[in-house]
């Protein structure tokens, strides 16, 4: 699955390059054969396109498999080698921590010297300076500088000559023409072994920006293990990928102005990698879903219908297909369009319409159905069983012989709703009730009261 922390730094990647003309690459890091399946990179293609990063654009380039590369990195290793940039080691781990008396102080040096062959086990590492520093120069972090004694001797292919994914990286960067590397903090690390491997094949290392870690309400990094994390859950509940691009795009950076809701488009005119905080973004699902209701309102009322669809069948549906009326809910649409915030709760407003009784909900019961409820609604009842199907019984008529109803029981309109809402819809909160019971209909309007008086009064 597409963590969200992914799509944000895709985001940034895909709006740097279309804004100054160039390509946003692609690239599948497969050579971990067990971490890797042709349909989970079909999943990330997809989730790139459902957040508008599309194959189709010409600023699209890839998939690129890194396997496919693994000559190339071969090679480069051994042109390191040739240079004296690099060299054999036959060390295990336990070795070295016996030699350094530490398991977490890394490699110590030993074979630099020794000018080991080639043999089955035997690791190449790359050979740091001993002297000096590697700045990185960060677009979001400044000029970090890491000292080059502190950086060990790391291997850049393993026993069986196969690369690892520092060298890979950087060869596969070189030979795409990657210029700019936009990722996650965590990456840091990595950089002044890439940049070294960078210098010493005699490149330019490219422009690095380093994105801050997406943090929960704890403040701890989003992870897939605790947090709802990927992408497609977020769309499969019915976020909108409009809403979910314009609220990653603000993870960590800002248009500079008040407005926060802005399509893409101009989201990606704003944009300048330079202005993105360093700090911690939190992941506020509340805002979240706050942005998705303004994109939903902002629908088209036939768009917001067809959104709604996935909503409204199996396995999401609790009502059978041939109940389902799509002229009724056409009808009563425009009304949920401004209460919900994510499409997946149209089912909950809309399900007293196509079952053959509301759903059972023994909370919103017990909260509605206090004593005096049954005379509210035997009293609703009776003045509702004197309309007529047809002109009479609309909201305007309903809701004037409501308001009798409560003003004969000595309660305010919305007291009074209260009882026959449940009895009706199932639910304490639902649409515009008046409309509600406009669109059910007479006679499952009274029948759901008589229900609803049978059980109170047995």
């Amino acid at each position: 699955m597409f963590h969200v922390g992914g799509a944000r730094s895709a985001l940034y990647n895909w709006a740097v390059a279309r804004k100054a003309g160039g390509t946003f690459v692609l690239r599948i890091e497969d050579t971990d054969a067990a971490r890797n399946k042709p349909e989970w990179i079909d999943g990330i293609v997809s989730a790139l396109a459902a957040i508008g990063i599309d194959e189709s654009d010409p600023a699209f380039e890839g998939p690129y498999f890194q396997s496919q590369n693994a000559e190339r990195h071969r090679q480069a290793g051994l042109q390191l080698l040739a240079v004296g940039r690099a060299y054999y080691c036959d060390c295990t781990r336990e070795q070295v921590a016996e030699r350094t008396g530490s398991a977490q102080l890394g490699y110590d040096g030993f074979c630099r010297d020794r000018g080991l062959e080639y043999e089955a086990g035997r690791a190449l590492r790359f050979r740091t300076p001993d002297e000096g520093s590697t700045v990185v120069v960060d677009l979001i972090r400044g000029e970090p500088s890491f000292p080059n004694a502190a950086i060990e001797d790391f291997v850049i292919a393993r026993g069986d000559g196969s690369p690892v994914f520092l060298i890979a990286n950087v060869v596969d960067d070189l030979d795409e023409g990657i210029t700019e590397v936009i990722r996650g903090e965590e990456h840091l690390s990595n950089t002044p072994k890439q940049q070294l491997l960078w210098e010493a094949l005699g490149a330019v290392p490219p422009v690095w920006a380093h994105l801050p870690v997406i943090v929960n309400e704890k403040r701890q990094k989003l992870s897939k293990r605790r947090d709802k994390v990927a992408l497609e859950d977020y769309l499969a509940e019915g976020y909108l990928p409009e809403a979910m691009v314009n609220y990653l795009m603000l993870l960590g950076w800002g248009p500079g102005e008040d407005r926060e809701i802005r399509p893409y488009a101009e989201l990606e005119q704003l944009f300048d990698i330079k202005d993105v905080n360093g700090s911690s973004a939190f992941f506020d699902v509340k805002k979240l879903a706050a942005f998705n209701g303004e994109y939903i309102r902002a629908l088209d009322p036939a768009a917001f219908v067809a959104a709604c669809a996935p909503w409204l069948r199996a396995p999401h549906a609790p009502w059978p297909a041939e109940s389902f009326d799509q002229a009724l809910f056409e009808t009563v649409a425009p009304l949920a369009q401004t209460r919900i915030t994510v499409l997946s709760e149209i089912t909950a407003y809309v399900d007293f319409l196509f079952l053959d009784r509301p759903v059972d909900d023994e909370a919103g019961w017990a909260k509605a159905m206090k004593p005096g409820a049954a005379g509210i609604l035997r009293d609703a009842r009776a003045a509702l069983a004197a309309l007529a199907e047809g002109p009479s019984w609309r909201a305007e008529g309903l809701k004037a012989v409501l308001e009798a109803v409560s003003e004969k029981n000595g309660l305010k309109l919305g007291k009074a709703q209260a009882p026959i809402r449940v009895a009706v819809t199932g639910r304490t909160v639902g649409l515009p009730l008046f409309e509600s019971l406009q669109a059910l209909g007479r006679a499952r309007t009274l029948a759901r009261i008589d229900a609803a008086l049978a059980r109170l009064e047995p």
